[in-house]
């Protein structure tokens, strides 16, 4: 049997594809995979993202095509994945989590905690900008688009000194690069980041059932609660929230932080709930957060980003 795996075209995405394609094969060294690129607005738009109005500009058009047919099933980065599919997709498959934290790269050699005052500081999203400037008060926080050779890139040409992303994947490309782990504390990463998303059509059995057998139920479990939080408070390149879940034994623990435009107020939550209870887990954090006034935060953050638009 063949399958044809929709992913992007960047090397990272494919990288992630060829690992998902390597451990199916351990469990059914039969089957045949074909890789079909497929190019997303993500691809093709330059503009920092929270500047696109639009959610899954990473899947969409690899999505739709599982929904036509065209491939089998889908492999993307889970973080780009929304909160709600079509009806007629589903989440078929959740991997063993790579590491969720954020690193940091300097030129120098520097750590964010000793790289100059006025250093320029390139990241691809809000959250991380926020929790750079709280850290740093006194550098530069500009964004940065490209893949992530792109971006490292940048910093030996002198237009960085720095960046902040994902060590996800910085692990799965396998680079040797020397960075500095940013604690999860202070730099609470997006929900879903380092885990994948493998997307197929509900009523292909089959591929189901093949995807299934590669699926890690503690990494489905962490980030269905991290996922029903996003739904519930409508997070996004637009409103960035700091999300966390962990499962020791058979219980759940899930870690919330969301800051103001300027990062001088921030609200947190934690909660806790048995390992079969994730989605519930993640609508009583949104609870708890809409109480402490979430609302008011991401309102004010999506007039700012509409000010920003505007220049």
């Amino acid at each position: 049997m063949k399958y044809l795996v929709g992913a992007r075209g960047s090397q990272l995405s494919l990288a992630q594809t060829n690992w998902v394609i390597s451990e199916l094969k351990k469990k059914t060294p039969e089957a045949e995979f074909e890789i079909v690129p497929i190019t997303t607005k993500g691809d093709t738009d330059a503009r920092p993202l929270f500047t696109i109005n639009q959610k899954g500009i990473f899947e969409k058009e690899i999505d739709k095509a599982v929904a036509e047919k065209i491939v089998d099933f889908a492999v993307h980065s889970l973080k780009d994945v929304p909160a709600e599919l079509p009806d007629d997709l589903v989440l078929a498959c959740i991997p063993k989590r790579e590491s969720a934290n954020d690193i940091f790269i300097s030129k120098d050699g520097n750590t964010l905690d000793t790289i100059k005052t006025g250093a320029v500081i390139g990241t691809s999203s809000l959250r991380r900008a926020v929790q750079i400037s709280r850290k740093r008060p006194d550098v530069i926080v500009k964004p940065i688009r490209g893949n992530i050779e792109t971006r490292i890139k940048k910093i030996g040409e002198g237009t960085f000194d720095g960046i902040v992303l994902a060590q996800a994947g910085i692990q799965r490309l396998g680079l040797d690069i020397k960075f500095e782990k940013l604690p999860v504390e202070v730099f609470m990463p997006s929900p879903g980041q380092g885990a994948l998303a493998i997307v197929a059509r509900k009523d292909n059995s089959d591929v189901l059932a093949l995807l299934k057998k590669i699926e890690d139920p503690v990494s489905r479990n962490v980030i269905e609660a991290e996922r029903s939080l996003s739904l519930f408070v409508d997070s996004g390149c637009r409103f960035p929230v700091g999300a966390l879940a962990s499962q020791n034994g058979n219980k759940l623990a899930l870690n919330v932080t969301v800051y103001s435009v300027d990062g001088g107020k921030f609200i947190s939550v934690r909660q806790d709930a048995d390992s079969n209870q994730a989605k519930e887990l993640g609508k009583r954090v949104a609870s708890e957060l809409s109480a402490k006034g979430i609302e008011e935060l991401a309102k004010n953050w999506r007039e700012k980003v509409e000010e920003w638009n505007k220049k």
